[in-house]
């Protein structure tokens, strides 16, 4: 179970299971960490569930997820501003130190002007985020998803987002699926370290030929990312918090979650 010390997994990644067994079948299996996505906490007591939590010796590693500031709608951008403020809410009752940013786009207009509208999103919730002790991750995003999900789409991007807005609040979660393309990634990774922010690593594999852009994420080793390469590439820049596990699958939800958590497990220890 040692060789598990870094190996935290997302609540979405075995989303069948309710918060309350993942955490109970995680800690069994000796894995470290856990990264709470909201919809898990849906109808509790989210102070009782971070203690339930850490009962079970889980590092709460973060929050998923705020972002989605851009449109060209001022009030949906002043409603993305108070669910941001909730979701850093949810962060600190839960003993989150993080809230990961899935920044967003709008088709209806520049990629420029979403990015504009999300660094001043970004840059009005520090104060919030400082007096509630939780940092903000941006997670750029692979640029399929730069129409809607997010026009932070390099890590470039995000090191030029988080460097001009300079707060020891605000740093960069990197996620292989995301970024595995990229043919500047291993010195953005180092740029990112050199900066401080290098926050969040999230690993899975991109699955060739994939049935679905966003629901057919692989397990380490069952597609082309050189995820030990990237992992490798993080530890250089000085990261040292825990590997995240994060698969959005229709094929692993629909099977029997032990054996898919056995198989996360397995993966993690020899393909990661």
């Amino acid at each position: 179970m040692e060789n598990l010390n870094q190996l935290c997994i997302h609540t979405i990644t075995t989303k069948p299971w309710p918060i309350e067994i993942a955490a109970e079948n995680y800690a069994k299996a000796g894995v470290s960490g856990i990264t709470v996505w909201r919809d898990a906490l849906d109808g509790r007591n989210i102070y009782q569930t971070g203690e339930m939590l850490r009962s079970h010796q889980l590092e709460i590693v973060s929050l998923c997820r705020g972002g989605f500031f851009p449109s060209t709608s001022a009030e949906k951008r002043k409603a993305a501003i108070d669910d941001n403020k909730k979701a850093i809410d949810e962060a600190a009752a839960l003993g989150a130190p993080m809230v990961v940013l899935v920044c967003g786009a709008d088709p209806a207009q520049s990629l420029a002007t979403s990015r504009k509208q999300i660094q001043e999103g970004i840059e009005s919730l520090i104060p919030y985020a400082e007096a509630n002790n939780v940092r903000l991750t941006i997670e750029p995003l692979h640029p399929m998803y730069a129409d809607t999900r997010s026009a932070i789409n390099t890590l470039a991007q995000a090191n030029d987002m988080a460097e001009t807005i300079d707060s020891p609040w605000v740093g960069i979660a990197v996620d292989v699926y995301h970024l595995w393309w990229d043919d500047l990634l291993q010195s953005e990774i180092m740029r990112c370290g050199r900066n401080g922010n290098l926050y969040a690593f999230h690993i899975c594999d991109w699955k060739s030929p994939t049935e679905d852009f966003l629901l057919d994420r692989g397990l380490m080793g069952e597609g082309c990312i050189n995820v030990p390469q990237i992992r490798e590439w993080v530890e250089e820049a000085g990261f040292k918090g825990l590997y995240e596990v994060e698969i959005f699958s229709n094929r692993y939800w629909g099977m029997n979650q032990q054996e898919f958590l056995n198989m996360i497990i397995k993966a993690y220890l020899e393909k990661s």
